[in-house]
């Protein structure tokens, strides 16, 4: 029943002899850059069908009536399918609240809502097909920001709430709402030397990921289905699944295909259930592809925010007091909103010492684009926010703004905003001084030896606009802090089975876990992991399937961390019974076995000696080892609804940044030189891909900085720009040098001491950004991404 082309070509076995702490090279690296790699879009099935979905083309109406006559009478169709075909009563699904229709009924909520699906023999006649179903639309008011989500007699975009936030929020169009509070923000303000207060914006991002929504579903024979997905959670989208297709789990059978990035843009279903549902109806697999039209509307996006900050400090540059509000757009239905507004809240101080502190976080139902995870969740909206005051507040003082942070950053044993201790390194100040440290790179690097300037070095680049008049040079610093790991009581616990056995007298170990690998790394982690606790060179990566217990998702920063943990402990488990093995068979008397027992006890790669290997087939013998575990990392704690206090997080990352940009003043063009980082990783697993991760993320806070942005018409709530012609990302040519210092300060809670890193460098880029951009023209700059206008006048900063 497989499908031709999945799940990518990461089954290969790796004899790469790299433990932990090596820069050992990517199983699919060559493939992806050589263009060979299998992506889920790639996939092929002899006797497939095409899938494809009809979207609403408004954002807020009443259905009066949906006809699909002319569509079912395209030759070629074989199924068109609406709300009223769906198998089961159970048509809704949803991260945490199940407020999301399988296919819309009764109204549609968001432009771009799935109203009905096609099922053809072509791709084309399922697209032609689409578009002769009628459907009646009657246009309801819309709702898109906070003053019309709570106005008196606002229309609610979601009648008759009955999930757990409903009674605890001041109004329906409220998906969550979060307060931190701790200490005595007003009487604090009373004492308070200096009170910087501002209001800031924060545009709507994509993730953009290489790779559009699609998988291949195909029935089975004993009436389940096969899925073959990109993906960031199996085990979660199994289980919105197979309730809608009115199926037990085990006849959902679903198989990681190659991924093409996510960044949190794949956490919600897009077409899973769909495809599932043609095929089951037609008999037929189904393959579904969405073009990159379609993927803007198929997936949600970073939330929006409007954020007010007030701060306090002495003459001396001691902070006194933080108070907040953050209110970020949820749009249409809630994804994973509640979980960003407790991020938002929780982190909304950033990493300074502060013990006064009055937040509130909330996310607001609208009739705009849904939004959900994306790369930093919740944090990164906060840290443009609060390292935009930090500059302000040490400007007001006269203080250079790295040695104010400084006198206010965070330490280990610092009390967080929630109450919650830091009991791990927290070296804030350092990354501070590591980035402040570094040399400058060379002012006005577009001239060259013979006079002409290389214009690839000059804002506005190849577009050849200026030659260097009206350039000025700013620079920039911000830091950010992220949490690590599923919080606030979630059961955040992976699986992993390890097996080990003698494969013609050589010993290989099979790892096999449902951790979905979307470019994070993790293929090569769980090798390393297992060649440096098991001791041997040959380590096999099973792709990831339902056939193993939950990984969890691929986010929050929390793979290496939680299914890296589970790696270790079942190869932990492994090898005592190698080692018990062993002696039962050789005990003390076998020179080689001696060798192999000490090698294994010292976590050593047994190929050191050629005996000590043929040792160790010797015990395996014809009878493999296999091991399953779930491994958990230490607990956390719900946050207080009213004070927000509460061990809420397993652990915290850090990151700073160093921005040098130059500007044209004169034509609000940017070029960003370097974006320098240091970062704690606690320990690199795999340096190589750490400082990839950093530079990735970093480019991302790059591209919200000044480009970036999701336009929603603020009168019909359309998205104006769903294509990469008119959403601009960088490219190789807008991205700087990202010189990385990597510290290493052992957590002594996770697994090696690492701790995640691939989020907190999305975090401080952007406002380091920001922050050089300021420093360059003088203006405020509120909000992002920063255009020409802001910069030349002719809007508004």
């Amino acid at each position: 029943m497989n499908p031709t082309g999945a799940p990518g070509d990461l089954t290969q076995a790796t004899h790469t002899r790299g433990g932990i702490g090596e820069s050992t090279l990517r199983p699919d690296g060559r493939l992806k850059v050589t263009g060979e790699f299998a992506y889920s879009s790639d996939m092929w099935h002899e006797d497939m069908l095409w899938g494809h979905t009809l979207r609403s083309t408004v954002a807020h109406a009443a259905i009066r009536a949906v006809d699909i006559t002319e569509a079912l009478a395209v030759p070629g169709v074989h199924a068109v399918l609406t709300w009223d075909d769906l198998p089961t009563a159970v048509k809704c699904y949803g991260l945490e609240i199940q407020d999301t229709p399988v296919l819309a009924h009764g109204k549609v909520r968001h432009h771009g809502e799935p109203v009905a699906l096609v099922a053809a023999d072509h791709p084309e006649t399922a697209r032609r097909a689409a578009a002769k179903i009628r459907v009646d639309y009657a246009e309801l008011p819309v709702i898109t920001d906070e003053a019309s989500a709570t106005a008196p007699g606002a229309v609610l975009v979601h009648e008759g709430r009955t999930d757990h936030h409903a009674a605890h929020v001041p109004h329906p169009n409220i998906v969550h709402r979060q307060p931190i509070v701790r200490g005595d923000a007003a009487a604090a303000a009373e004492r308070a030397e200096v009170i910087v207060r501002g209001e800031y914006v924060f545009g709507m991002q994509d993730q953009a990921f290489l790779g559009p929504e699609s998988g291949l579903a195909i029935p089975c024979d004993d009436g389940g289905v096969e899925l073959y997905i990109a993906t960031q959670w199996l085990h979660s989208d199994l289980a919105q699944i197979a309730p809608v297709l009115g199926l037990p789990e085990e006849k959902v059978r679903m198989t990681l295909s190659g991924v093409g990035g996510a960044f949190g843009g794949r956490e919600d279903l897009s077409m899973q259930i769909h495809a599932c549902l043609l095929a089951l109806r037609t008999g037929r697999p189904v393959k579904m592809v969405y073009n990159r039209f379609e993927s803007f509307f198929g997936h949600v996006h970073r939330h929006p925010a409007r954020l007010a900050y007030e701060h306090g400090a002495t003459r001396d540059g001691r902070l006194t007091h933080v108070r907040a509000r953050i209110v970020l757009d949820g749009g249409a239905y809630a994804s994973s909103s509640p979980a960003v507004v407790g991020n938002a809240a929780s982190l909304a101080v950033g990493p300074y010492a502060v013990d006064a502190v009055d937040i509130e976080a909330l996310a607001l139902y609208t009739n705009n684009p849904p939004c959900g995870a994306m790369r930093g969740f919740g944090a990164v909206q906060a840290c443009f926010a609060y390292e935009a005051q930090m500059d302000r507040v040490a400007a007001r003082l006269g203080l250079d703004p790295v040695e104010f942070r400084r006198l206010n950053a965070m330490e280990q044993g610092t009390l967080m905003p929630t109450g919650q201790r830091v009991d791990s390194p927290a070296p804030v100040a350092e990354l501070l001084r590591r980035v402040r440290a570094r040399p400058l790179p060379p002012e006005r690097q577009w001239e060259t030896a013979g006079g002409d300037a290389d214009i690839r070095a000059l804002p506005g680049g190849l577009s050849n606009t200026t030659h260097g008049e009206g350039v000025v040079r700013g620079v920039g610093y911000a830091v950010g802090i992220k949490n690590v790991g599923f919080s606030e009581g979630f059961d955040d616990y992976s699986t992993a089975r390890v097996r080990m056995e003698a494969v013609n007298g050589t010993p290989v170990a099979t790892v096999h876990t449902a951790m979905a690998e979307v470019g994070q790394g993790g293929v090569t982690v769980h090798a390393q992991i297992a060649r440096t606790e098991l001791g041997i060179a040959q380590v096999v990566i099973q792709p990831a399937d339902t056939r193993v217990g939950s990984a969890g998702g691929t986010s929050a920063s929390r793979q290496t961390y939680v299914t890296g943990g589970a790696v270790k402990h079942a190869c932990e488990q492994i090898r005592e019974q190698v080692l018990e093995r062993g002696r039962r068979r050789f005990g003390s008397y076998h020179p080689a076995w001696a060798t192999a027992e000490l090698l294994l006890e010292d976590g050593k790669v047994v190929t050191e000696t050629g005996e000590a290997l043929a040792s160790l087939a010797d015990v395996l013998g014809d009878e493999a080892i296999e091991t399953e575990v779930e491994w958990r990392h230490r607990p956390t704690q719900p946050l207080d609804r009213i004070t927000g206090q509460g061990d809420g997080h397993v652990q915290y990352s850090f990151a700073a940044h160093r921005a040098v940009v130059e500007v044209d003043v004169e034509l609000g063009l940017v070029k960003v030189v370097e974006l320098a980082c240091a970062q704690d990783v606690g320990k690199a697993l795999n340096p190589l891909s750490v400082t990839g991760q950093i530079q990735g993320g970093t480019t991302q806070g790059l591209g919200v900085a000044v480009m970036e942005e999701i336009l929603v018409d603020p009168v019909t709530a359309k998205v104006r720009n769903p294509s990469f012609t008119d959403y601009l990302i960088p490219t190789i040519l807008d991205t700087p040098a990202i010189p990385v210092d990597m510290l290493e300060l052992a957590d002594q809670h996770a697994p090696y001491g690492l701790r995640g890193g691939g989020e907190a460098p999305t975090l401080s880029s952007t406002p380091a950004v920001l922050a050089a951009i300021r420093d360059a023209t003088g203006l405020e700059l509120n909000r992002t991404p920063v255009r020409p206008e802001h910069l030349t006048g002719t809007a508004g900063s």
